[in-house]
This record gives C-alpha cells, sequence and structure tokens, in this order.
C-alpha cells in the first residue's frame, strides 16, 4: 500500500468515528493511532492534518487532538444574476473575453480509481525521482539565503544551467538570455503576450497543444491553423500564412510534437527559420519532451535557437515533465528587446519564481539522481511504448500511424471517418478508460477525427494493455467488463 493510499484511508476512519466524541473530547494520542492501524507517524501526522483542515479536530501541540466545535450553518446563496453583465463576453472592443481552458483541465483531470488513465500527460509517481526531489528540496532549505527574495530573472547559476542545456556545447546562449518561468505553461503565456499585440494573429501548427490556444485565446489573440504531415509543419503553407495574415509569431513543436508525435524534418527547420526571418516574426519553440527521448530512439537534433543567431527563436522549456507535476520550474529563452519585454510582463504577473523552487531544481539537476532519471525515464517510456503499441496493433491496427514516436508519452490514434471523438471518448470513460478526444487540438475544424492516448500515467505495463483493451471493446460496442 502507498503512503497516499494510506493516509487517505486512515483520514476516512478517523472522519466517521469523529462523531462519536463530544465537542472539545480529545481524541486517542498518535502513537495509539499507530498501534491500532499499523502505520507510520507520518501517515498518522498526514491523516490529522487532512482532519484540522477540514475543521472537524483541533491540533493543540503538547496537549493533543480535539474534536472541534460545531460550524456555523452555511450562509445561503444571494443573488449572482448581476455577473452576468460583469462578465459579459463581449468588450466595447468587440473581443471576447472568456478562457476555453477544456482541453487542458481535461488533461488535468484526476481519474477515479476505477478508471485507467491513458489521459495524462504527467509521468506515474513510480516513475517520478520523488527521494531525489525530496532530499534536494530539502538541501536547498539550507542553503544561505534560500529563503530570500531572488533576482527577477532568476538565479544565474539556473539560467547558465538552462543556456548550457538549450544551446549546447558550443555556446549558442549565454545565461543573459534565460529567464526562469513557473513552467512549460507560464513561459508559453509570458512570449505569446509579451510579442503579440491582443486582436493580432498568432499561426499554430495544426493540429497543436490545446494549451497553446488556450494561452493565445486568453491574452485576446487569434490562432491561424497551418496544417502539419509527418516531418511536421508544412512550411509552404506557413509562408503562404505568413502573408496573408502577417503575424509576427508561430508557434511550434518541433520535436516529438503533441499530439502527433511529428519531428521537424532537417530540411523544414532551416525553412521554418528562413520564413520567419523573412516575415520579420517570431518562432516560439515549445520543447517540452526532449528529456522524455526513448532509449531507442535515433541523435536528436538540436534547438532551434542553437540554430538561430539573430534572435528570430523564443525557446520554452520546463523540468515538469521529467520530474514532478509540482516542480513547476521553467525557462523562456531571447534575444534583444524581446528579452526584456518577456521580463517585464513576468515581473508583472508575478515578479519572480519563488527562490526554494529555483534552488530545488539546482540542486535536483547537480546531483547524481538527475543522471539516473535522465537514463531511466527513456527505457521506461519506451518500454511503455512497445506495450501500448503492441496491444493496439493486436487489437485496433487500424488506429495506428505507421510512423510511432520515439520520444514524448502519447500516441495519435485515426478513428474511422464520421465517428465522434468526444463521443468515443465519453463511452470509453464509462468503459473504465480515460483517453482524450482530439477535437481540442484544432484551432479550426478537425479534418478528421482522432484520439490521444497517453502510456504516461498508468501504474504499470499490464494497465497500458488493459486500458486498449478497454477502448478496443469500446469501438466494438462492448462493455470491457475489466476492473482496475
Amino acid at each position: 500500500m502507498t503512503e497516499r493510499s494510506s493516509v487517505g484511508e486512515l483520514a476516512a476512519i478517523l472522519r466517521a468515528e469523529v462523531n462519536r466524541y463530544s465537542e472539545g473530547e480529545k481524541l486517542p494520542s498518535s502513537r495509539a493511532l499507530i498501534e491500532r492501524h499499523q502505520v507510520s507517524p507520518v501517515t498518522v501526522s498526514r491523516a490529522i492534518a487532512a482532519l484540522v483542515a477540514e475543521g472537524l479536530v483541533v491540533s493543540r501541540p503538547g496537549a493533543g487532538v480535539f474534536r472541534a466545535g460545531r460550524r456555523a450553518a452555511a450562509v445561503g446563496h444571494g443573488d449572482v444574476s448581476w455577473q452576468e453583465v460583469a462578465l459579459s463576453a463581449e468588450t466595447s472592443g468587440g473581443q471576447d473575453r472568456r478562457t476555453d481552458a477544456t482541453g487542458v483541465l481535461g488533461a488535468l483531470a484526476v481519474q477515479a480509481p476505477d478508471v485507467l488513465d491513458l489521459n495524462s500527460g504527467y509521468l506515474h509517481p513510480s516513475l517520478q525521482p520523488e527521494r531525489a526531489l525530496a532530499a534536494a528540496l530539502a538541501r536547498a532549505g539550507r542553503r544561505p539565503g534560500a529563503w530570500g527574495r531572488p533576482p527577477v530573472e532568476g538565479l544565474t547559476e539556473l539560467r547558465a544551467w538552462f543556456a548550457r542545456e538549450i544551446g549546447g556545447p558550443d555556446g549558442a546562449l549565454s545565461a543573459s538570455d534565460v529567464l526562469i518561468t513557473a513552467g512549460g505553461q507560464s513561459a508559453l503565456s509570458t512570449a505569446l503576450r509579451s510579442l503579440v499585440a491582443p486582436g493580432a494573429p498568432v499561426l499554430v501548427e495544426s493540429p497543436t497543444y490545446p494549451g497553446t490556444l488556450a494561452v493565445a485565446r486568453a491574452a485576446g489573440l487569434r490562432p491561424v491553423p497551418v496544417p502539419m504531415d509527418r516531418d511536421g509543419v508544412r512550411t509552404g503553407l506557413l509562408a503562404e500564412a505568413f502573408a496573408a495574415t502577417r503575424a509576427r509569431a508561430f508557434v511550434c513543436q518541433p520535436l516529438f510534437h503533441n499530439p502527433t508525435g511529428a519531428v521537424l524534418s532537417a530540411e523544414r527547420r532551416h525553412e521554418v527559420l528562413r520564413i520567419a526571418r523573412a516575415a520579420g516574426a517570431f518562432v516560439v519553440e515549445d520543447d517540452f519532451a526532449r528529456m522524455l527521448v526513448h532509449d531507442d530512439a535515433p541523435p536528436l537534433p538540436p534547438t532551434l535557437a542553437a540554430d538561430d543567431p539573430d534572435g528570430v527563436v523564443v525557446h520554452v522549456r520546463s523540468l515538469t515533465k521529467i520530474t514532478s507535476p509540482s516542480l513547476r520550474v521553467g525557462a523562456v529563452t531571447a534575444r534583444g528587446p524581446a528579452f526584456e519585454r518577456l521580463r517585464a510582463v513576468q515581473a508583472v504577473d508575478s515578479f519572480f519564481v519563488p527562490r526554494p523552487l529555483q534552488e530545488t531544481a539546482l540542486e535536483l539537476v547537480g546531483s547524481p539522481a538527475w543522471a539516473r532519471q535522465l537514463r531511466d525515464t527513456p527505457t521506461a517510456l519506451a518500454e511503455r511504448r512497445r506495450t501500448a503499441v503492441d496491444a493496439l496493433a493486436r487489437l485496433c491496427p487500424e488506429l495506428l500511424d505507421q510512423r510511432i514516436p520515439y520520444g514524448g508519452y502519447h500516441l495519435w490514434l485515426r478513428l474511422p471517418d464520421g465517428a465522434d471523438d468526444r463521443e468515443v471518448a465519453a463511452a470509453a470513460h464509462r468503459n473504465g478508460v480515460a483517453v482524450t478526444p482530439g477535437r481540442p487540438y484544432f484551432a479550426a475544424e478537425p479534418p478528421a477525427p482522432h484520439l490521444r492516448l497517453s502510456y504516461a500515467a498508468p501504474r504499470n505495463l499490464a494497465e497500458i494493455t488493459e486500458g486498449v483493451t478497454r477502448l478496443a471493446s469500446t469501438l466494438d460496442g462492448r462493455p470491457s467488463g475489466g476492473s482496475a
């Protein structure tokens, strides 16, 4: 049993028992709870903390834990209809003020215990370096000045580390080109709000990561899709889109694209930079999956930023995917006046990334555990990919693309013409497996129905196989009858 489940189970037991006590009556001691339920002191402490947070008990250091007094009845709901006017979708300028986070919230959804998660883009906790993170956090907290105010741009040592990782061994970037951000999503938001004026177009790949579309629309921008194929964005259409829209930015994922898994070909890498330079536009390179390369992949191409001396590329990188959803530390790179614009926007939004998080990131990437994580994760992801592909090839081969990505954590499945991807995803969920409908990945009407299947979050290989089995039975119109 994991520590997480033990805490939840003990909290549920205590929650049920607390009503047996009168107000102010003392509950059993921590030692008694440890002996009775055969759990660790940490489990007892966390379960009690959960009940304190719910207002059911009060903890008095040195005295014990006591049943809390009765809480006042909740105040009834008032009339909030006035908010329909205050939050009206239309401003005087005609811009839509709503933020469509459907795709983002869907990816962040926590699945019920009986639903196999082939939706999430985060590694299962067993693949995360939890011990190394805990040790890094402890060491970071003891660093001199760890709780002081960091520079707005980020810690110099961390900026230098990102510069080496992104720019490569030839030193294409320096620490002064790097701004530390609160993860990749924050970096995307800062980049688009800094580089593109509200109401203006921004070019995006089609399909593309829903978080990019959400960020663009929240900033008042107009996403314009540019179709892709197996070699990445179609550069002829990219040039036409720049000419037609006069856009000043193009957002792309050249490596293990989400959701298709495509890698931008060598020829098109040069074309993307040439076209953007001719248009006087920026290329926002979202390099989210570079650290998620599989151990059987060919050598990776360098970043677009490493081939760009002129400040065309604004590069986004994050530590979150390879470590933990809660280590929200990333970086965005830029040169020239664009960097100052990025710096100003982030300072206005959030001042800076908390120093303890930056110190933790520095401790982690400087430890032997970091090399192990970069070695073990590619092996685990490759094994998971092979398991998912083998199950799909056996049960529903018509969904598979001929080119399987050797990086990332997902497969892009083509549904039969006429299928409704949202209905298929909803039916699969009822059948006990969560997959992602393809529609949120398109800025306009999708040309065909798709599903995205992620193999990062399941507990083990057996769950991946069972999840694909449940998906196949859904497509066949049969209940799976399986259990997690």
